[in-house]
């Protein structure tokens, strides 16, 4: 056997007919083929005569870098690495898994994961053994390229097959799993390493800290640490910048302290990354005082801050909507001389629109390009958006202008933003102008495009132009996605079509297009709004069949319909089951809850709600107070005040609701005084007074008797354009027939009857008794015949036989 493979035959003109076609022309040497094709087989043969004397000779290295120079080579013979290995195989079945493992751990080293792959399932089919090293090499090269769930296939494929993994195996395998998010597959394979009795080392520690820390697990990375310590593995730089990164994420800063402290024991140097995880962290969190401290701390030790430090610097002051942190910053950087590049100065620009400053921003990107940066299209892009953002379009087409002037071809995004502005206010003829425009400058609308579109028309209310959209975008070979059908559905819900909302779903879905939460919310809210529960409900159990979770906006839907509708027990038993599906209520929640309560005047009950959000620790707001301070009224005025302080201590600004519901307490417990100091307070604050305002103090006034305020604030009313309706005409004849002026309640009853209003039935049987009383049978003659004349379309059926019978 050995002779025959030193003195082998030359390659047999037939081969398995697995082989393709080009391998086999590439074998057969006939007469007929061209001197092209025969001086190509040559070149290919001789490649593997030299490969295989290499082993022969027991020069593996030599053999490897030939290998390695063929495959890489851009003139290389042959049509692919697979074709190579086919040829060998053939040629010198004895070196073939040797040559099989050199092969793939080349391709795997230079990154070609495709090939790589081919490779692997050919010796697979064929029975080729491979080594645990080469297959290792195979997994980095697919973690490396992101191909991450092909990495775990491959892992899970070689167990099968019986190879024992080693430490290198497991964290290649955990680290796959991590960065697909997968973490309980990652702790599977951990597990499996433990009982493999293969140790852990530092990098699958490390690897799975950091997919815990992503996801804000920080207790379990915690555990993790801990393990590690304990099994005496030394926590590298990497261990404590992951940990120090998590603990920022979730905002524990004082856990990052202690850390610190332990690495300076252990001798840890820190670095750039950990500071730069600091830096976000306080950002992020709005605490400019530490970031600057941190940044104080850097240079102190030698670090100097990079551009990306500055970027979060620029990003902190504009979460904190510190406009002058912002231009101060920069003012410094200027003043030292630090250049900054693209990628900050965007961040710094969109800082700057943020806070409506774009005419600075625009300043600065003059300058900066002054000082030599080359300006691209993400920088005008910002400038563009924050025009848009401010509603000066004409500022921002100029910006676009300037854009071209530059060299920069607007984008879809350029495009696309000044195109979501006009579909936002309404112009619907300029958003298509642009789109010709994009289209002019060689530049296709997107899905994006036609969304905005499509949101701009539903708002408008023309639906046949949302469907014409559509299915253009069908006809075009461009797929609507979930946002296309999701920006209709929600303009059918608020319009109350939600038949035709219903119908879009089904549509949807037909076309392969899953609706997701969002949309389901939509149709959850939209079913509430029209006090259609039962339809709420079915969709709400649609997302669960579909193992879709259900999000505080589906539940906080819910609990306001039920409200709406009077079925607040049921709303309220709807927390318990916000909690186990892994939420906590929010103020709206609770908000929803307390109106319920309030419409329904259980006054104790808002109360205990009240109190209860702000043991869990939920902010009020106003929404809170409006329906707390109206159902209240009745606990009286001290109640209220209490409410009402308590409401400036978290620094919440009174509107006219809070104003009307204090006026209207003052009112009905007999305090006019106060009453009329509100008024005078909220008009001194530009907070105009509307008809619930005058009712309440037209109310409070009659209850003193004093009818000639009554009269001046009803002409104050009417001067200020707030006509007089039913309920307040109803509150001047009650008032009026209370102090038994039914005369006089008698001309406001004309007024009212002129302007096409009528009293409540009550009203109507008091005023009418009383005008008997008086003696003034003739005005209750009248009253009794336009009565029983337009009574009747307002009116029950008993009130209506109660007029008859007067």
């Amino acid at each position: 056997m050995a002779r025959q493979l030193r003195h082998p035959p030359k390659f047999p003109p037939i081969f398995p007919p697995s082989l393709s076609l080009s391998l086999s022309r590439s074998l057969c040497i006939q007469s007929s083929n061209s001197n092209h094709n025969s001086h190509g087989d040559q070149e290919r043969n001789e490649q593997v005569r030299k490969i295989r004397i290499l082993f022969q000779k027991n020069r593996p290295e030599a053999a490897q870098r030939l290998i390695k120079s063929i495959v890489l080579s851009n003139a290389s013979p042959f049509t692919s690495p697979h074709e190579l290995f086919s040829l060998f195989s053939v040629s010198s079945p004895y070196y073939k898994p040797t040559f099989a493992n050199i092969l793939l751990s080349i391709l795997s080293s230079a990154k070609l994961p495709s090939d790589a792959l081919q490779l692997y399932a050919s010796t697979k089919a064929d029975g080729t053994r491979l080594s645990l090293d080469s297959i290792n090499v195979l997994l980095e090269c697919l973690v490396s390229c992101n191909q991450y769930d092909r990495a775990l296939d491959l892992f899970d494929e070689i167990v099968c097959m019986g190879f024992r993994p080693d430490k290198f195996t497991y964290g290649k395998a955990v680290q796959a799993a991590v960065k697909i998010g997968d973490l309980k597959r990652a702790c599977e394979i951990f597990d499996g390493m433990e009982k493999s009795r293969t140790r852990p080392n530092v990098f699958v520690y490390n690897v799975l800290i950091s997919g815990f820390c992503k996801e804000k697990k920080i207790r379990d990375a915690e555990k993790l640490f801990d393990e590690m310590c304990q099994r005496k593995l030394v926590p590298t730089r990497v261990t404590y910048n992951t940990l120090v990164d998590g603990y920022c994420k979730v905002g524990e800063f004082e856990k990052v302290s202690a850390l610190r402290e332990r690495m300076k024991r252990d001798k840890v140097e820190v670095s750039l990354v950990m500071f730069n995880s600091l830096l976000g962290g306080f950002c992020k969190a709005k605490r400019m005082e530490e970031a600057k401290s941190i940044c104080k701390e850097m240079e102190a030790l030698g670090f100097d801050p990079d551009g990306f430090t500055y970027s979060m610097l620029f990003d902190g002051y504009s979460k904190c909507g510190d406009g002058e942190g912002v231009m101060a910053l920069y003012e410094e950087l200027s003043g030292r001389g630090f250049r900054i590049n693209s990628y900050t100065c965007s961040i710094l620009l969109n800082a700057l629109c943020k806070e409506g400053k774009v005419e600075i921003a625009e300043e600065i990107v003059g300058k900066e390009i002054e000082n030599g940066l080359v300006p691209d299209k993400v920088m005008f892009n910002t400038i563009v958006s924050g025009y848009c953002r401010t509603g000066d379009l004409n500022k921002a087409i100029l910006a676009i202008q300037q854009m071209e002037n530059h060299g920069l071809a607007p984008n879809c995004i350029t495009f696309n933003t000044l195109i979501d502005k006009f579909c936002e206010l309404g112009e619907m003829e300029k958003a298509e102008e642009w789109v010709k425009r994009m289209l002019e400058k060689g530049v296709s609308p997107n899905v994006k495009t036609n969304n905005t579109l499509i949101d701009g028309y539903g708002r408008m209310g023309h639906f046949d132009k949302c469907f014409q959209i559509l299915e253009e975008m069908e006809n075009s070979g461009m797929k609507p996605n979930v946002v296309s059908y999701g920006s209709l559905i929600n303009w059918l819900c608020k319009d109350c079509k939600l038949l035709e909302a219903e119908i879009v779903l089904k549509d949807m879905e037909n076309r392969g297009v899953l609706p997701n939460a969002q949309i389901y919310n939509m149709l959850i809210d939209g079913s509430c709004t029209m006090g259609r529960i039962k339809d709420a409900f079915k969709f709400f159990d649609e997302m669960v069949k579909r193992e879709m979770g259900p999000t505080l906006v589906t539940f906080n839907a819910l609990i306001n319909g039920l409200c709406k509708k009077g079925r607040v027990m049921e709303a309220e038993d709807m927390l318990p089951q916000i909690t186990s599906s892994g939420l906590n209520p929010d103020v709206i929640t609770y908000n929803s809850l307390i109106s319920g309560y309030s419409s329904l005047g259980s006054s104790q009950k808002c109360l205990e709600l009240y109190e209860n959000m702000k043991k869990l620790g939920i902010k009020p707001s106003l929404r809170t107070y409006h329906p707390l301070l109206s159902g209240c009224i009745r606990e009286g005025i001290v109640a209220v005040e209490k409410l009402f302080n308590e409401m400036l201590q978290i620094n919440l600004v009174p509107d006219l609701l809070v104003y009307n519901a204090l006026i209207h307490c003052y009112a009905e417990h007999g305090d006019v005084q106060k009453a009329l100091v509100l008024h005078s307070e909220m008009v001194d604050q530009g907070i105009c007074p509307d008809k619930m305002t005058y009712n309440s103090l037209i109310f409070g006034h009659l209850r003193e008797g004093k009818l000639s305020e009554v009269k001046e604030l009803v002409n104050d009313m009417k001067v200020k354009g707030l006509i007089p309706k039913a309920d307040t005409y109803n509150i001047l004849v009650k008032g009026y027939c209370n102090l038994k002026d039914f005369g006089g309640a008698y001309i406001w009853y004309r007024e009212m009857f002129e302007n096409g209003f009528i009293p409540s039935f009550c009203i109507y049987n008091e005023l009418t008794n009383g005008l008997k009383q008086e003696g003034k049978l003739k005005e209750a003659q009248i009253l009794c015949s336009e009565i029983s004349i337009v009574g009747k379309d307002a009116w029950t059926n008993e009130d209506q036989s109660a007029v008859a019978k007067m």
